[in-house]
């Protein structure tokens, strides 16, 4: 069992950047593949990007379309530590940010296959 903490959002301007922390406070996150997901306003759960763990523990990555190309998922095992690095940001990017874990070995982009979440972080980016 893991407890997920996620840190790192806030107000940011068009085009900016952030980087989301998902520190692991009990539980180690070297046996789960994990998930960013985030919700806006009014909007169902959605996935951003996932790094899940292979049989011989290394990791495959995986994005949404809209996060390909400007977000980038990674993992620092001696810190007990996922974040989602995110560029090129757009207000439509606006929504909080959850980080999440699982033993699942399939379908890393649906909610439901997750077993552990954070209590998310806001991001705002403005126009």
């Amino acid at each position: 069992q893991v407890q997920l903490v996620e840190s790192g959002g806030g107000l940011v301007q068009a085009g900016g950047s952030l980087r989301l922390s998902c520190a692991a406070s009990t539980g180690s996150l070297r046996t789960y593949s994990m998930g960013w997901f985030r919700q806006a306003p009014g909007k169902e759960r959605e996935f951003v990007a996932a790094t899940t763990l292979t049989i011989t523990l290394s990791d495959n990555i995986y994005y949404s379309d809209s996060a390909k190309g400007r977000f980038t998922i990674s993992r620092d095992s001696a810190k007990n530590t996922v974040y989602l690095q995110m560029s090129s940001l757009k207000p439509e990017d606006t929504a909080v940010y959850y980080c999440a874990a699982t033993r699942a070995i399939s379908r890393f982009e649906s909610v439901s296959a997750y077993a552990y979440w954070g209590q998310g972080t806001q991001v705002t980016v403005s126009s």
